[in-house]
């Protein structure tokens, strides 16, 4: 398959990966069990989404 169409289909699931993500952590902050430091949260969740692979994968931005 040499289209775009997977690429279009893969936005779905990074999305709901990304709402699951920070639905868990908003539970963690919820029951006391993780800060509730929206600062600190907010670069977890870009570690996680974005940050971590450029740096595996050796991306120069």
């Amino acid at each position: 398959m040499l289209t775009d169409s997977r690429s279009f289909l893969s936005y779905t699931r990074h999305e709901y990966f990304r709402r699951i993500l920070c639905n868990l952590i908003g539970e963690w902050v919820e029951n006391g069990e993780y800060p509730g430091d929206m600062e600190f949260l907010g670069c977890v969740v870009r570690d996680i989404c974005y940050n971590n692979a450029v740096e595996y994968f050796g991306i120069d931005l």
